[in-house]
C-alpha cells in the first residue's frame, strides 16, 4: 500500500473520530453518526489495501 493511501485512510479515520466527538459534545446524533460512518469507510479502505498487499507479496 502506498504511503499516500495510508495517509488518506488515517486522515479520514481521524476526521471521523473528531466528528463523532463533536457530535457527542453538541448532542448532535446526526454528526455523531456521520463520524462513525467516516471511520467505517476508512477501515474498509484499509482492509482492502491490506488484501492487495497480501497478493503483491
Amino acid at each position: 500500500m502506498g504511503i499516500a493511501d495510508k495517509a488518506k485512510n488515517t486522515a479520514q479515520d481521524l476526521a471521523g473520530k473528531a466528528k463523532e466527538a463533536l457530535g457527542d459534545a453538541k448532542n448532535d446524533d446526526e454528526l455523531k453518526a456521520e463520524g462513525k460512518a467516516d471511520q467505517t469507510k476508512a477501515s474498509a479502505k484499509q482492509a482492502g489495501e491490506n488484501v492487495k498487499d497480501v497478493f503483491r507479496s
